[in-house]
């Protein structure tokens, strides 16, 4: 799509142009930030927008402007005349983020934007795409394998599994495909696990729990809580922690794919006959 390289099957348009035919109307349309930002660690911030900004053929009279206000937007400023060797991984994902954005491109592509990256970090450029999406009208087209990031700032989501979309929609639709919560409880004795593990197959579809604890998908939703708690009371059975969580993307994940974890399926697969599972 980003026209790096040339489809082995079938035809795309990106920003109404022909990947294959258009690809430099395409590239002009568009922003990229790939999942290794192309640095130099001798050139400084500002050297770095001073040449992506030459290199898009932006008048010389708005370079430094337009470098200055982006550099500012990502929160280099202060940082914009050291080396980029001395930058962290977030500076350098948001410099590189600086860089995609120049020529004020009408879709933006990130992949994988905040892998690695520490909670500040990750949160700040989710701010910026957020703010560039609602905005500017960018469109963002963003790889990622954290699903909470999909969550937070998609309007629609692709979910790939070998290659194949297996699902895809609103946040909201797809999780409501899921539809029912899952009750986890944590027994105070371990050994209640079986016994509990019994009593919450009643109300509903076993399903993965955290380590310690038993979890249940509530066939009639979170209404259940009031008596399955009153059910453990009349057992006897007594509960060190008990959280209801409402459907996620990777509840949907997990349903659609039947894993969580890339490969997972593919345990006893040769080294070479294993697919990548992107979410």
């Amino acid at each position: 799509l980003t026209t790096l390289l040339p489809p082995t099957a079938g035809t795309a348009i990106v920003a109404g142009y022909d990947v294959v035919r258009e690809g430099p109307k395409v590239r002009a349309a568009i922003g990229a930030a790939l999942q290794e930002a192309a640095l130099d660690p001798l050139l400084t911030g500002i050297d770095h927008m001073r040449l992506q900004t030459a290199l898009h053929g932006i008048p010389r009279a708005e370079r430094t402007r337009r470098g200055e206000e982006l550099l500012a937007r990502v929160g280099l400023s202060e940082a914009s005349g050291r080396k980029v060797r001395t930058y962290s991984g977030g500076m350098k994902r948001r410099l590189d983020l600086a860089l995609a954005l120049v020529h004020h491109p009408r879709i933006l592509f990130l992949d994988e934007p905040t892998t690695g990256l520490d909670p500040q970090s990750r949160t700040a450029l989710w701010e910026e795409v957020a703010r560039l999406a609602r905005e500017e009208r960018v469109t963002v087209f963003l790889t990622t394998q954290y699903l909470e990031e999909a969550d937070v700032l998609a309007d629609r989501v692709a979910i790939i599994d070998h290659g194949r979309i297996v699902a895809e929609g609103t946040p909201a639709a797809l999780k409501a495909e899921i539809a029912r919560p899952t009750l986890e409880v944590v027994p105070a004795d371990h050994e209640d696990a079986p016994a509990t593990a019994r009593l919450l197959e009643r109300f509903g579809e076993p399903t993965q729990g955290a380590p310690g604890a038993v979890a249940v998908q509530l066939a009639g939703g979170d209404a259940e809580l009031a008596s399955v708690v009153r059910a453990l009371d009349a057992e006897g059975l007594a509960v060190a922690n008990l959280q209801l969580h409402a459907p996620s993307l990777d509840d949907v994940f997990l349903a659609k794919t039947g894993r969580k974890l890339e490969g997972a399926a593919d345990e006893d697969a040769a080294p070479e006959e294993r697919e990548p599972v992107p979410a």
